[in-house]
């Protein structure tokens, strides 16, 4: 029963969408930058006021919550240079993959540099802001 749900569920969510691959976009560089340079400023405007963030295990409701939580996970130790390595456009989904370079501040421990893929869903009503913000980061170290 369970199965033929998610089954007639998944045939009647299919969207086809067309990406066209662009030069990341200014709004995109300056949330990055943000981050990279510890400001937290206005580079979050990207994100709508109500947006929701699932990066990795993260669930975080909200522009001001998320700006916090980014803050708070950075705040633990070293400093985030993002790179954006490709970009995908679309009318309401945003796709990229990048690097991020992570140098501890304890110079003991090496940098890390993780692959990043990111899917922003824009809001339907004001396609310049970030509804809805899926990444992972990762993995920083395999046991």
């Amino acid at each position: 029963m369970i199965k033929d749900e998610l089954s007639r569920r998944t045939r009647s969510d299919r969207t086809q969408v067309t990406f066209t691959k662009r030069d990341p976009p200014a709004w995109l560089l300056a949330f990055w930058k943000e981050i990279d340079d510890k400001t937290w400023g206005r580079g979050f405007d990207c994100l709508a006021e109500d947006a929701i963030c699932n990066l990795g295990v993260a669930d975080w409701h909200g522009r001001e919550t998320i700006r916090q939580n980014l803050k708070a996970f950075i705040d633990t130790g070293f400093t985030a240079h993002h790179d954006v390595l490709e970009y995908w456009d679309s009318a309401h989904l945003k796709v990229f993959r990048g690097k991020v370079l992570m140098t501890p501040d304890d110079a003991s421990h090496p940098p890390l540099a993780p692959t990043m893929t990111h899917f922003f869903h824009m809001d339907e009503c004001d396609t310049s802001q970030v509804k809805h913000w899926y990444g992972a980061v990762g993995p920083v170290a395999f046991a």
